[in-house]
């Protein structure tokens, strides 16, 4: 996906995308990065995310891309992956938080929380309001969350089992997290409305990626083996996201979800707002909880 000369031109901005080694995020990357952006992609794999750093910078003509070493899962890690990109930049125009997982088996995280939603929400929760600041102080900046249509699927936040002990299915559970999204899209953009920092979520339409291909068994195979067939490619599913991050038209609009590139309605869940809030305020209390319990 080139750049062209209608697409904004993004000189002298900066752009931090989550899961930018591969998929829609790496797509994302590479054309911002085409539109004269300086780019921040964050990887959990030191050799991937290098060697997406160069596939980037080749393609956008330029070496203003660095790479940052951030787990998802783990709440150390987001911390200090925030620290080290507060060290490298005093700017952020835009943060794509994009990258996220599913799996077909409960799992824990490091800090003992269910890995799907550990992953999905807490991580662009925490790294977001690890990096508000720098938003703030580079206004007018944006927020970008990369959810999905699933979200309709779930039909509200399950604050009594957040840890799915009672029964797990991987892709409600992963549906949920897509809900939390939104919800979290929701009531950030509340939270900074008036600080010149835009918070928009997105539907980036059904991608073969390499997402879930990680699992085994019905959902892995299903992926593996039938995606290339029934799914668009990375190339189109990053175009709902780059509007988003760039488009003049979306300047001032927040708190908004978006699909195929213009605004859509999300689900009655999605826009529950007292679960957004709900949802805020226990995820403060689980981020600060577990750095709590480790200093301990």
């Amino acid at each position: 996906m080139a750049s062209s000369s209608a697409s904004p031109s993004m000189r002298g901005q900066t752009v931090v995308v989550t899961g930018g080694t591969q998929g829609i995020g790496f797509e994302a990357a590479k054309e911002m990065a085409a539109r004269g952006a300086k780019v921040f992609i964050t990887a959990r794999d030191a050799g991937r995310g290098e060697k997406a750093r160069q596939a980037i910078a080749a393609h956008a003509g330029h070496d203003d891309v660095e790479v940052v070493a951030v787990d998802f899962a783990s709440i150390a890690s987001i911390r200090r992956g925030a620290a080290d990109l507060r060290s490298r930049t005093s700017r952020i125009d835009v943060l794509l938080n994009n990258a996220g997982a599913v799996f077909t088996d409960r799992a824990e995280s490091v800090d003992g929380l269910e890995l799907t939603f550990a992953t999905n929400h807490i991580g662009y929760f925490l790294w977001t309001r690890e990096l508000l600041d720098v938003l703030k102080g580079s206004a007018p900046a944006r927020v970008v969350n990369v959810t999905s249509l699933v979200h309709k699927m779930a039909m509200g936040v399950s604050f009594d089992d957040l840890e799915r002990r009672r029964g797990y299915t991987g892709f409600a559970v992963y549906a949920e997290t897509k809900l939390m999204n939104i919800l979290f899209t929701h009531e950030l953009a509340r939270r900074l409305k008036g600080t010149g920092v835009t918070v928009n979520c997105l539907h980036p339409g059904v991608i073969a990626s390499g997402f879930g291909t990680n699992n085994q068994g019905l959902l892995g195979f299903a992926t593996r083996s039938l995606g290339k067939y029934v799914l668009s490619t990375p190339e189109k599913g990053a175009r709902t996201s780059i509007y988003v991050c760039t488009s003049p038209d979306l300047a001032g609009v927040s708190g908004r979800y978006f699909a195929s590139c213009r605004e859509s309605r999300p689900s009655k869940a999605a826009r529950d707002d007292a679960a957004a809030i709900r949802l805020w305020e226990l995820s403060e209390r689980v981020c600060d909880g577990v750095v709590n319990e480790a200093a301990a």
